[in-house]
């Protein structure tokens, strides 16, 4: 709790819900703009001014214009209209319209909190604050690497532009349940559990962007094989071992699928865990989880088997929002430091 004011805890606790929305339509509008190729259209930072749309005819051969001065449509997508142009550009406008709405959203009702709260009791909420201001900045650097030497962004900082944006949307979903959910249940497991699975499923987001990135989706479309074979065949095992596994297409789609793998296995050791030592409190948060580990698995084995086709790419990272949120809450209720092994 933030104050002893029911009041004021319930108006930061919609507020911070409201957040959890929109920052959620924000991570969906995202991953469409990067399915749809639009994140290079507007070649500017424009963080002020970008807010207004193109007006006029002029406006819109301004930024065509400069669109085809990188590379994505020199060397891609050189026979583009204009009309294909204000599609991809409206997407990457809604994305950033969407930021600039986040930050402010969030800046002025902290602001107003911070009159009725003690601020060092926000201390963390200012910290999130201070996370959506450096994802804007991210997001250029992640933009300004596709507009020189090569026709997309790099996917190392499409993977820290993603995670940090569920890092954000984390913290947001935590602090909501500081409010609203007692964790004093009886039965818990170790912290150490919860944790590990934060780590993991992190990790996998952050393999998940590489294989958007790198448009790897769209290559071995078979499961349970890839190809005629478990391990790719167009790649050696011992390339599994380099830094360079990072930047092969084949090799990041393997590890995917097998980080994916391995997250079930885990699973299954923790669920059997809770249910051996009657954790009846546990019961709801790890079914929660082990349903949309199910339903992330699934739909990425759909994605996979139809090539990445854009509407079950897309459902793939919604479902992931709700697979993070239930393990952010399986980690809520166990943090007790002291809760039993």
């Amino acid at each position: 709790m933030y104050t002893e004011n029911t009041k004021i805890n319930n108006q930061i606790s919609i507020w911070l819900i409201l957040m959890f929305i929109i920052i959620s339509i924000m991570i969906v509008v995202g991953g469409l703009t990067r399915l749809t190729d639009s994140g290079l259209s507007i070649t500017q930072w424009e963080l002020f001014s970008g807010s207004i749309p193109p007006l006029n005819e002029s406006d819109w051969i301004i930024y065509f214009n400069l669109y085809k001065k990188i590379p994505e449509f020199t060397i891609q997508n050189y026979d583009m209209s204009m009309s294909e142009f204000k599609i991809i550009f409206w997407w990457e406008w809604g994305h950033r319209f969407l930021g600039r709405l986040i930050g402010i959203f969030y800046l002025f009702p902290l602001i107003y909190f911070s009159f009725k709260v003690k601020i060092s009791k926000l201390l963390n909420l200012y910290f999130i604050f201070f996370l959506i201001c450096f994802q804007g900045f991210i997001g250029w650097y992640m933009v300004s690497s596709g507009l020189v030497d090569r026709v997309d962004v790099s996917h190392f900082r499409l993977s820290i532009h993603l995670v940090l944006a569920f890092l954000i949307l984390s913290l947001i979903f935590h602090n909501f349940l500081k409010i609203k959910v007692n964790h004093n249940v009886e039965s818990k497991i170790h912290i150490f559990f919860p944790i590990i699975f934060l780590f993991l499923i992190f990790i996998q987001i952050s393999i998940g962007a590489f294989v958007s990135g790198m448009d790897a989706g769209k290559i071995y479309n078979s499961w349970p094989l890839m190809g005629n074979s478990y391990f790719p065949n167009d790649n050696n095992i011992y390339n599994l071992f380099k830094i360079s596994a990072f930047s092969d297409p084949s090799l990041v789609q393997f590890i995917h699928r097998n980080l994916a793998y391995f997250i079930c296995f885990y699973y299954i050791l923790v669920f059997y865990k809770i249910y051996k030592n009657k954790m009846y409190d546990l019961y709801n948060s790890i079914n929660f989880l082990g349903l949309f580990i199910i339903i992330q698995v699934v739909l990425g084995i759909f994605t996979i088997i139809f090539g990445a086709q854009i509407y079950i790419a897309s459902m793939h990272q919604i479902s992931s929002i709700f697979l993070v949120s239930s393990c952010i809450y399986f980690y809520y209720i166990n943090t007790n430091i002291n809760s039993q092994p």
